[in-house]
């Protein structure tokens, strides 16, 4: 969980961006989209494979 403390004297903006940059820093926001639904072992494996098969293939290329 982010968390972040009032500092004396700050701005209620500058709170803000550091309670952005911390929840950005702990990738919070892409895991609460991937809990957002439940999906199956299954799928979740074969997701993971998919996109593992995609990166090699894309390493794979040779230039030119």
């Amino acid at each position: 969980m982010a968390e972040v403390r009032l500092g004396v004297g700050e701005s209620f903006e500058s709170l803000l961006r550091r309670f952005n940059k911390r929840v950005q820093d702990d990738r919070i926001l892409p895991e609460v989209r991937r809990r957002r639904f439940y999906s199956k072992p299954s799928d979740e494996r074969k997701r993971k494979e998919a996109a593992k098969r995609r990166k090699s293939s894309f390493s794979n290329r040779k230039p030119g």
